[in-house]
C-alpha cells in the first residue's frame, strides 16, 4: 500500500513544529519572561518551560552574555538592553508602519482619541504603532506588546481577512479566557462576529479586553500576501467615548485602512 503524501507532508509540518532547535529555545525563554508581569527568577521561568533545568540553565546563561537578559538585584529577570536595540531598529525600519504613519497621524487628528496600528500574528495581535490621546488615560497597549486577537477590536478585524480555511485553523489554537464579563466565550460567538465585521468593514472592541476600554477598527490586508492581516483602531475610555461616538468614527477608520492599503500597493509592491 503506497504511501499518503498528504500524511507524509502534515508528519514533517509537525515535526518541524516541534524541533524549533537552539533559537527557538531560547526565543521560548524570552517569550516567558515577556508575557508574564510578575518578576521570575530561574524556577519561576523552569516551572513555565517545557526545558529540562540542565538545557535552560545553558539558554539563560547565553541570553545574559549576549545581552538579551539581565539580571536584577533581586535575581529576577529582567529583557536586556540589546533587546531594546533590536527593537528600536525594528520599529525604525518598518516598511509598513512608516506607509500608515501619515494615515493614521490624521485619523488621531480626527478623533483626538487613541489611535493604533496592529499586525496579526498567529492568534495575536502585535501594537506597531500608537498615537496617544489628548486627554489622559491609561492603557495597558504600548508599542511592541501583544494582546489575544478575538477580544480586541484591532485583532477582530485583522482575523476577519483571513481565508476561512486559515481563520479556523487559528481558532483550533484560541483559548477563550475570560478576560471582562463581555469578552467573547467561544468560537461561534466569534465567527458570527467576523461575519458582522465583513458584511460592515468594521469591528469594535466593547470592554471585550480591558473593563472601561472600547473601540472601533477597521482591518488592513495585503495585496500580494494573503496571510498578511493587520488593522488600524481608534480607542477610548467607555465613560466618555459612548457607542454613538464609535459608530461616528467607523466610516473615518475605514476610510483611513483604505488609505494605507492603498498606499501598501505602491510602495511595497514588487518592483518590475
Amino acid at each position: 500500500m503506497g504511501k499518503n503524501p498528504q500524511s507524509a507532508r502534515k508528519k514533517r509540518v509537525d515535526l518541524a513544529k516541534k524541533d524549533t532547535g537552539t533559537l527557538g529555545k531560547a526565543i521560548s525563554v524570552l517569550d516567558i519572561i515577556t508575557q508574564t508581569s510578575a518578576p521570575l527568577r530561574f524556577t519561576d521561568v523552569l516551572q513555565r518551560s517545557d526545558q529540562p533545568r540542565g538545557t535552560l540553565h545553558r539558554q539563560i546563561s547565553n541570553l545574559i552574555n549576549e545581552g538579551l537578559l539581565a539580571v536584577k538585584s533581586d535575581g529576577s529577570y529582567a529583557l536586556g538592553l540589546r533587546l531594546l536595540q533590536f527593537a528600536s531598529k525594528a520599529w525604525a525600519d518598518n516598511e509598513f508602519r512608516n506607509v500608515a504613519a501619515p494615515h493614521i497621524q490624521k485619523l488621531h487628528e480626527a478623533t483626538g482619541e487613541t489611535v493604533h496600528l496592529g499586525v496579526l500574528r498567529d492568534i495575536e495581535v502585535t501594537y506597531l504603532d500608537k498615537i496617544e490621546s489628548r486627554r489622559n488615560i491609561r492603557m495597558v497597549s504600548q508599542i511592541g506588546n501583544t494582546a489575544p486577537a478575538f477580544c480586541t477590536g484591532v485583532g477582530k478585524a485583522a482575523l476577519s481577512v483571513l481565508a476561512d480555511d486559515e481563520l479556523r485553523e487559528r481558532m483550533k489554537r484560541i483559548e477563550f479566557r475570560r478576560f471582562t464579563p463581555n469578552t467573547l466565550s467561544d468560537a461561534a460567538a466569534l465567527l458570527a462576529e467576523i461575519d458582522i465585521i465583513r458584511s460592515t468593514g468594521n469591528a469594535y472592541d466593547r470592554e471585550e479586553h480591558e473593563t472601561g476600554i472600547t473601540c472601533v477598527a477597521a482591518p488592513i490586508l495585503s495585496p500580494t500576501d494573503p496571510l498578511f492581516a493587520a488593522s488600524v483602531s481608534v480607542t477610548g475610555p467607555a465613560y466618555r467615548v459612548t457607542p454613538q461616538m464609535l459608530a461616528s468614527w467607523a466610516d473615518i477608520a475605514r476610510d483611513t485602512a483604505s488609505a494605507i492599503m492603498q498606499n501598501m500597493a505602491i510602495q511595497l509592491s514588487p518592483r518590475s
